[in-house]
C-alpha cells in the first residue's frame, strides 16, 4: 500500500511539470503568432479555442454523470463571484500576453509571479513572513539594470497580470462555492471570448483568420488552458498543495526553457539571477506561509 501511495504521489508529481510545461509551451507558441495578430487577437484566440476544449470536455462529462432521481439541488450560484473571476481572467490573458510582445516570456512571467506571492504576504501571520515578497520585489527591481532592459511598458502590463492573478485568486475562492471548476473555467473562457471580439476587430484581427491561425489558437487554448486545468485537477487528488505551490514556482524557469528552444530568447546572468529570486522567494512562501492555505493557480 505506501508503494502504490508514493507511486501515485510521483505520477501526481510528473503530471504538475506536464501542465507547467504546456502552459509555457502555449505561451511561446502564441508569441510566435504574434507576427499575424496582435496580443488581444492572440488573447482572444485562446480563450475561444479553450472554450471549444473545455465545452467538449465538458458535454462529455455531463453524459458519463447523469444526475440521479435523489440528486441534491445545486445551490445558487454566485454570479458576481463568477463575473469578477472571467475579468481576471480575461486580464490576465490579455496583459500578459501584451507584456510577451515586449519582453522576453521568461521575465514576463517572473514579474507576473509577484501576483500571488502578494496574495501570500497579505495573508500572512508572521512578520518574517513578508521576507518572500520582499526578495521577490528585489528580483524584479533587478531588471531594471540587466543588459536586456526590458520595455517599461512591457514591465508594466506584467505587472497588471500580476495584480489580475492575484485577483483571480480570490475571485476562484469565492467562486468554488457554488461553481465546479470545470463550469466556472468555461463560463469564464466564454465571457472571455465574446468581450474580446470587439477589441479583436478593432484591431482587424478578425479579417487575418485562416486556417492555419484557428488551428494555432485551438492548440494555444488547449497547451495554456485546459490540458493545464485536467492536468492539475487529477494531480491535486494525491499530492499534497504545499508540494504542488513549490512546483508551481518553477513556471519562471519553464517559461525561460520554453522562450529559449521556441523563440531562441536568451537571458543574461542578471536576469537569471533575478528569476531566482522570484522562484525562492515563491517556494518560501508556498513552504513556510500556505501551508495551511489552499492554492490556486492560474495557466498565465
Amino acid at each position: 500500500m505506501p508503494e502504490k501511495t508514493e507511486r501515485h504521489g510521483l505520477v501526481a508529481v510528473w503530471l504538475v511539470i506536464a501542465s507547467i510545461a504546456s502552459v509555457q509551451i502555449g505561451a511561446s507558441v502564441a508569441k510566435q503568432t504574434f507576427g499575424v495578430v496582435t496580443p488581444i487577437g492572440m488573447a482572444w484566440l485562446r480563450l475561444c479555442g479553450a472554450s471549444a476544449v473545455l465545452g467538449i470536455a465538458r458535454a462529455v462529462q455531463t453524459r458519463r454523470a447523469r444526475p440521479g432521481p435523489d440528486a441534491e439541488p445545486r445551490p445558487r450560484r454566485n454570479r458576481r463571484a463568477i463575473a469578477l473571476y472571467a475579468a481576471t481572467m480575461v486580464g490576465m490573458n490579455v496583459s500578459i500576453y501584451e507584456a510577451f510582445s515586449r519582453m522576453p516570456v521568461g521575465l514576463a512571467v517572473t514579474v507576473e509571479f509577484l501576483g500571488p506571492l502578494t496574495v501570500g504576504a497579505l495573508g500572512a501571520s508572521r512578520r518574517r513572513d513578508l521576507a518572500w515578497p520582499v526578495l521577490a520585489f528585489m528580483g524584479v527591481a533587478m531588471l531594471g539594470f540587466t543588459p536586456s532592459r526590458p520595455a517599461l511598458a512591457g514591465v508594466l502590463f506584467a505587472l497588471v497580470a500580476a495584480t489580475c492573478w492575484g485577483l483571480y485568486i480570490h475571485a476562484a475562492e469565492e467562486v468554488g462555492h457554488t461553481w465546479t471548476p470545470i463550469d466556472a473555467l468555461l463560463v469564464a473562457c466564454l465571457a472571455g471570448a465574446v468581450v474580446t471580439t470587439v477589441p479583436a476587430l478593432v484591431t482587424n484581427d478578425l479579417a487575418v483568420l485562416t486556417p492555419h491561425v484557428l488551428l494555432v489558437g485551438l492548440a494555444v487554448g488547449a497547451l495554456s488552458t485546459a490540458i493545464p486545468y485536467s492536468l492539475e485537477i487529477v494531480a491535486l487528488r494525491t499530492i499534497p498543495k504545499g508540494a504542488f505551490g513549490i512546483l508551481m514556482s518553477l513556471e519562471p524557469v519553464a517559461a525561460a526553457l520554453s522562450a529559449l528552444v521556441l523563440l531562441g530568447e536568451h537571458l543574461h546572468l542578471l536576469d537569471l539571477v533575478a528569476m531566482t529570486c522570484v522562484v525562492v522567494a515563491s517556494i518560501g512562501a508556498t513552504r513556510f506561509t500556505w501551508q495551511n492555505r489552499p492554492l490556486d493557480c492560474a495557466p498565465s
